[in-house]
């Protein structure tokens, strides 16, 4: 990939898939001329598409690649010797990228931030960019999902100096990105069908620290034992680079105080920075990403400009009170006879225990009712008694089969009615039902008024908050 993309012509393979669609922004905003091909169905990234005046195909044919195509990328979905635009290229001598290695070559053009971690890297992101937006930086920002502050859009374009995006570890993905600082959130066992260890999870986050250049920084979260863990294992061998630790335990500017909540809205403190911040999202994790957006942002600023300003603190401060969230991430889907309909992607036990409380501090009145769809078999599995132990925050329970990924077997030796047989035994007001719709009849009949009903997992189940709401609406 060229540093100058103005004319550039590349063709993307999956092109409706969200980080597809995000890169797609970040290439046409540098000029570069696109077409792509994906499935017919309709996605939400169709309309931002055709904003951006793309053409591309709804089937997949060697006729969809024009003769002057320069660079072919493709989704992760699409192998190379299955797919027929991506074998073509080949045959052409068309150069072809995955998505990951083609944002790791955009983000060698740019003073590039890596956010990392196994919980919280969606909305530190989309915390990040918001507060360099704010502070009308000249960067840009992508996040794993859609961030209301970004214009409904995976994307903040600001310029191309700076970039800020989210990293992931499944796979080593992240070894592609070419970091000068990484902002570092969580590490502890996930992937298990890549990461059968603790060990081997926090071996990669290790090596995607090591890209750091001499003088680069860690921002790392100092109330995660796996991030902590991490930061002093890399000290060991690179005392060069700068640790900056955020949070309640940090002992540095940065170290964080929860001073509660008010009129919706939770108020935090860092030691280095008079009067609070402000946040309308729920959870003592969200303010623990937001501490770490602002260590980012700071950073930056005092790279940048050589100080924070009053004015600057000012514009942090409004940028993080604004942020209303991120798709699937503690979404409010809608609200319909007093009944609250939440959806969350939180799909580790981890996630599931800190976004559970979250909601239990900020709707202290409502009765939660959690409807769960576990997502592959290795995890539930390797984290049974963890999942059953986290979901007891919520006054009832709805469970349902796994929700299987394409990557793993099911070998037979759990189901989702193992995962509800371990949760009986911690809480006393739980259900099963095979297929997420088979409770679509008890959930319409059971939730009352003062309810918050909230799907959580990486599967389907959001689609029951969805028709619930259709369901009372037609009543």
């Amino acid at each position: 990939m060229p540093d100058d993309l103005r004319g550039y012509r590349i063709h993307m393979v999956g092109i409706k898939g969200t980080g597809m669609a995000a890169l797609a922004e970040l290439l046409c905003a540098r000029g570069a001329v696109l077409t792509g091909s994906d499935r017919p169905e309709s996605f939400y990234t169709d309309a931002i598409l055709k904003r951006l005046g793309i053409d591309y195909a709804v089937d997949f044919s060697e006729s969809n690649l024009d003769a002057g195509v320069q660079l072919v990328i493709h989704s992760a979905a699409y192998r190379r010797d299955a797919n027929p635009e991506l074998t073509a290229a080949d045959r052409r001598g068309i150069p072809v990228l995955l998505y990951t290695e083609a944002l790791g070559e955009l983000s060698a053009k740019s003073y590039s931030c890596g956010i990392a971690g196994v919980h919280g890297k969606t909305t530190t992101t989309g915390m990040a960019g918001t507060i360099l937006k704010g502070l009308d930086f000249d960067a840009s920002a992508l996040a794993g999902s859609i961030i209301s502050g970004f214009g409904d859009r995976s994307t903040m374009i600001n310029g191309n100096k700076y970039f800020v995006a989210e990293t992931c570890e499944y796979h080593r993905h992240f070894m592609s990105f070419h970091p000068k600082k990484i902002l570092l959130t969580s590490v502890e066992s996930d992937h298990q069908d890549c990461f059968p260890t603790y060990e081997s999870i926090l071996a990669a986050f290790m090596q995607y620290i090591d890209l750091l250049p001499q003088f680069g920084e860690l921002v790392y979260c100092a109330d995660d034992p796996g991030a902590v863990e991490a930061a002093k294992l890399v000290f060991q061998s690179r005392p060069d680079m700068i640790f900056t630790a955020y949070g309640e335990k940090a002992t540095g500017e940065f170290g964080m105080r929860i001073l509660g909540i008010k009129n919706e809205r939770l108020l935090f403190s860092l030691k280095g920075f008079a009067g609070e911040f402000r946040l309308r999202v729920p959870g003592h994790h969200n303010a623990r990403n937001a501490a770490g957006a602002v260590a980012l942002a700071v950073s930056l600023l005092r790279q940048e400009r050589g100080e924070v300003t009053a004015s600057d603190l000012a514009a942090i401060r409004a940028a993080l009170e604004s942020f209303a969230g991120s798709k699937r991430r503690a979404e409010i889907v809608g609200e319909t006879d007093g009944v609250l309909v939440m959806d969350d992607y939180g799909h580790h036990p981890t996630a599931i225990r800190t976004t559970i409380a979250g909601l239990r501090e900020f709707y202290p009145g409502r009765r939660i009712v959690v409807d769960f769809m576990s997502h592959t078999y290795s995890r539930t599995a390797a984290l049974l008694n963890e999942f059953a132990a986290s979901l007891r925050g919520a006054d009832e329970i709805i469970l349902h089969k796994i929700y299987a990924s394409a990557r793993e077997e099911n070998d037979g030796s759990v189901s989702g009615e193992t995962l509800y047989n371990a949760t009986k035994n911690k809480h006393r007001n739980v259900h099963y039902f095979d297929e997420v719709m088979d409770a679509r009849e008890y959930v319409r009949k059971s939730l009352k008024s003062g309810d918050l009903f909230v799907t959580m997992g990486a599967g389907d189940n959001w689609q029951l908050g969805k028709t619930f709401l259709e369901d009372r609406k037609k009543a």
